[in-house]
C-alpha cells in the first residue's frame, strides 16, 4: 500500500511542478487552480501519512518563474505563505492579535528597491531567494515611479497584475491567446522590448513594505507610509482582536467585492498578516513558509455537475473561441449557463465532447464560470471549418511560445476583426453611445446584427431579442436604444473621429473642420479636376495647407474617402444622423502662439485629452511629436530618457512638469 502511495506522490509532484512551470511563465494552462489545489492537498496528506517527502516536492519550495536574464539574490527572502480554506484556521493563527486582511492578487511578484530616492532595481521573485533583474522594463509597468521623495534604502514587494478590462482589450486587439490575466502578465515580463510590454497595461500594486530604516512597527502604518510616497498599495482592512464573527464578516466584505466585480484586478484569495511587524518576524521557517509572516485564505469553490447542450464558437478580433453552453446551475448565488473554454488546447485537455457530455463547473474565485472536469463524455468535439460570422474558412494555429492551439478566421475583412473600430465608433470621443461595451458589440457582430456602422441605428429591430439575452433585460435594452437615439444628433468632429480614418484623431478632425464644412471636406476629397477628363489632385496635397495637417494626414484622409466602400459606409451612416458644426471656443489667451507636446501620465487633469482641450481653449496648439516649432514639452518625469525628452534636450526646448504648466499657464496664473 505504501509503495502505491509513493508512486502516487511521484506522479503528483511531476504534474504539479509542470503546471507551476506553465502558471508562472506565461505558457498554456495545464490545470485549473481548482485542480492544482486539490492535487496539492492530496500530496500534503500523503506526505503526512507516509512520513516521506519526494525530492522537488512543491510543498517544500517556492514555485519559481523562469524568466531569463541577469539573476539577483534577494536581500530579503521572498517566501510563500501557508494556505487554508477554513475561517477557524485564520482565527487560531491570529492568536487574538490585531490582523490585516488584504487581497491575494493573482499576478507575478516583483521586488522593487529604491536607494537615495531613485529606483535601483526591479527583480522577479524567482525561487524566493534568487530572481531575475527586469529593471529595464520598469518604465513600462504602471505604479513603479522612477523617483520617490525619500532618501533612505527602501525595499517593497508587490504584485504585477493586469485588470480584466485590459486583458479583454489586449486579446481583442492582438489576436493572441492567453488563459487569464495572470498568464498574460507573467508572459509579458519575459519580453525584452519595454514598448511592447507597455501595451499590456501592467499595474504593480505593493502589498508589503519589506524594509525601511524608518522605525514603523505597525504593518498598517507601513502601508500608509508607502501611500504617502505616491504608491497605490493593495486594498486592506483591519480586524481588531479577531474572533470568528469579525473574521467571517470581513471575509464576507471581500467576497462581496469580488462577486460584484468592484475590484478590477484578478485575485485568488486573501492574505492575513499581523499588524505587529516585530512579532511577525519571530516565527520560524517551516519548509518554504515563514510561520508568522502571513497566512493565505482561499475560497472554497462550489462545484456543480450539469449537461453540455452545445459548444458555441464566438469570434472576436481574429480568434474564434469555444464557449460551453450547458443546462443552468446555481453557483455562488447566481444562475450560470455558459463558460468560456478558452481555446482548442483547453478543450482537448479537458476531453470535452458534444451535447450530453456531463461536466463539472465552478465560478473560479467567485467570479468566472469555468469547466473543471468532464465527468462523462458523449459524442465528439468538433472544430468548425468556417467562421460563424462571415462563413469564411477557418484555420488552426499553434503558438510557438506556449504550444496553444487556437482557431482563426481567414477572412481579413470579417466584421468580427473590426471590433476595435466599432468600439471607437461608440466611444465617448466618437458617437458617445452609452451602454454598448466591446463585449456587447462582439455579441451583436456574432449574431449578424452589425456589419457596418449604420447597422447600429437599426438595432431597434432586435430590441425584443436583446431584452431576452443573458445580462440585459427590458431596462437595459431600452437604455441602449435611448442612448443610440440620443447619438443621432452629433457634432461633425465626433462623427469624423468615429469613422476610424487612419492618422485622424480628434485634433486632426477639429483642424480640418476649422477650415471646411464636413461636406466640403468630403467633396474636396473625391472631386475631379477642372473637367471630367483631368486627374484628381494628389491626396497628400488636398489638405496639406491646413494648419497642423501636412501631406501625410491629408493623404490618409483623402484616400479613405476615395475608397468606394468607405464612401458608401459614410453615406449610409449620414442618412441616420443630424450633424451639427461647432468651432472651438477660446476661453482665454494664456497659451496663444505656443505649441505644446504632452507625454507620460498626468495627475491634475483627468487625462491628456483634458489637458490638450485646455491648451486649445487658451489659444495654444498641441502636437504629437517634438520639433523645432515646439514651445514646451510637458512631462512629469523630468529625468526620463524617453525619445521625446532626448529630442527636446537636443533642440533646447524646455521640459516642464504639469505643476509648472499650471503655475505658468492656468487661468489663475
Amino acid at each position: 500500500m505504501t509503495d502505491n502511495k509513493i508512486l502516487r506522490m511521484q506522479q503528483l509532484v511531476k504534474e504539479l511542478n509542470e503546471a507551476s512551470d506553465a502558471y508562472y511563465n506565461g505558457q498554456a494552462e495545464k490545470m485549473t487552480d481548482y485542480e492544482w489545489d486539490a492535487r496539492f492537498d492530496e500530496l500534503k496528506q500523503l506526505e503526512t501519512e507516509t512520513g516521506t517527502i519526494i525530492p522537488d516536492s512543491p510543498t517544500q519550495k517556492v514555485s519559481e518563474d523562469t524568466i531569463t536574464g541577469q539573476k539577483e539574490e534577494h536581500e530579503f527572502s521572498a517566501l510563500s505563505l501557508a494556505k487554508t480554506k477554513k475561517t477557524d484556521d485564520l482565527v487560531k493563527w491570529a492568536e487574538g492579535r490585531d490582523i490585516w486582511i488584504s487581497w491575494k492578487l493573482d499576478g507575478l511578484t516583483l521586488v522593487v528597491t529604491y536607494e537615495n530616492g531613485s529606483l535601483q532595481k526591479v527583480v522577479t521573485r524567482g525561487n524566493g531567494h534568487i530572481g531575475t533583474n527586469i529593471t529595464h522594463l520598469a518604465k513600462a509597468i504602471n505604479g513603479i515611479p522612477q523617483t520617490i521623495d525619500y532618501k533612505g534604502h527602501v525595499v517593497i514587494r508587490g504584485e504585477a497584475v493586469i485588470s480584466y478590462e485590459d486583458f479583454e482589450r489586449f486579446l481583442m486587439e492582438s489576436g493572441e491567446d492567453y488563459a487569464n490575466p495572470r498568464n498574460l502578465a507573467s508572459g509579458s515580463l519575459t519580453l525584452k522590448d519595454a514598448e511592447e510590454v507597455k501595451q499590456r497595461h501592467i499595474q504593480w500594486i505593493p502589498f508589503t513594505l519589506v524594509y525601511t530604516p524608518e522605525e514603523i512597527t505597525s504593518w498598517g502604518k507601513r502601508m500608509d507610509w508607502l501611500d504617502s510616497l505616491g504608491f497605490k498599495t493593495v486594498e486592506r482592512r483591519l480586524v481588531v482582536s479577531p474572533a470568528i464573527d469579525s473574521v467571517e464578516n470581513m471575509i464576507a466584505f471581500f467576497t462581496e467585492e469580488v462577486t460584484s466585480k468592484k475590484n478590477p484586478f484578478p485575485v485568488d484569495g486573501l492574505v492575513i498578516c499581523y499588524d505587529d511587524t516585530e512579532y511577525a518576524q519571530t516565527g520560524s521557517i517551516t519548509g518554504h513558509h515563514a510561520t508568522r509572516a502571513g497566512l493565505a485564505f482561499k475560497w472554497q469553490d462550489e462545484a456543480a455537475e450539469t449537461l453540455l447542450k452545445e459548444i458555441e464558437w464566438s469570434c472576436a478580433a481574429s480568434t474564434i473561441s469555444p464557449v460551453a453552453i450547458f443546462q443552468p446551475v446555481e453557483l455562488e448565488g447566481t444562475t450560470v449557463k455558459r463558460a468560456s473554454l478558452c481555446n482548442i488546447s483547453e478543450c482537448e485537455r479537458l476531453g470535452i465532447g458534444g451535447a450530453g457530455t456531463q461536466i463539472s463547473v465552478i465560478k473560479a474565485n467567485k467570479i468566472i464560470p469555468k469547466v473543471i472536469q468532464v465527468v462523462k463524455k458523449e459524442g465528439s468535439f468538433d472544430i468548425p471549418t468556417e467562421c460563424p460570422v462571415c462563413h469564411a474558412p477557418t484555420q488552426v494555429s499553434i503558438s510557438e511560445a506556449s504550444g496553444t492551439k487556437t482557431l482563426h478566421c481567414t477572412n481579413a475583412s470579417c466584421p468580427a476583426k473590426q471590433l476595435k473600430k466599432y468600439a471607437r465608433f461608440v466611444s465617448k470621443e466618437g458617437m458617445n453611445i452609452d451602454g454598448i461595451s466591446e463585449q456587447t458589440l462582439s455579441k451583436f457582430i456574432n449574431l449578424g446584427w452589425i456589419s457596418e456602422y449604420a447597422d447600429i441605428y437599426e438595432l431597434r429591430n432586435h430590441i425584443r431579442e436583446l431584452a431576452n439575452m443573458d445580462g440585459f433585460g427590458e431596462k437595459s435594452a431600452s437604455n441602449i436604444m435611448r442612448s443610440i437615439d440620443k447619438s443621432r444628433e452629433v457634432e461633425a468632429h465626433r462623427l469624423l473621429y468615429a469613422l476610424n480614418i487612419p492618422l485622424c484623431g480628434l485634433d486632426v478632425c477639429k483642424r480640418l473642420l476649422s477650415a471646411y464644412q464636413l461636406e466640403e471636406l468630403v467633396n474636396e476629397s473625391i472631386k475631379q479636376g477642372e473637367d471630367l477628363f483631368s486627374a484628381q489632385a494628389a491626396p497628400e496635397e488636398v489638405f496639406a495647407h491646413v494648419n497642423g495637417i501636412g501631406p501625410e494626414k491629408s493623404a490618409s484622409f483623402v484616400k479613405w474617402f476615395r475608397n468606394e466602400n468607405n464612401l458608401s459606409l459614410y453615406r449610409h451612416l449620414k442618412e441616420k444622423l443630424t450633424i451639427t458644426h461647432t468651432k472651438t471656443t477660446l476661453l482665454g489667451n494664456k497659451c496663444e502662439g505656443l505649441v505644446f507636446v504632452i507625454t507620460g501620465d498626468v495627475y491634475h487633469y483627468k487625462n491628456r485629452n483634458e489637458l490638450k482641450a485646455y491648451i486649445e481653449s487658451q489659444g495654444g496648439k498641441v502636437a504629437s511629436a517634438v520639433s523645432g516649432s515646439t514651445s514646451f514639452l510637458i512631462n512629469n518625469d523630468l529625468t526620463s530618457t524617453s525619445g521625446k525628452n532626448k529630442k527636446a534636450q537636443e533642440l533646447n526646448i524646455p521640459i516642464i512638469s504639469e505643476d509648472e504648466f499650471i503655475s505658468r499657464f492656468s487661468e489663475e496664473a
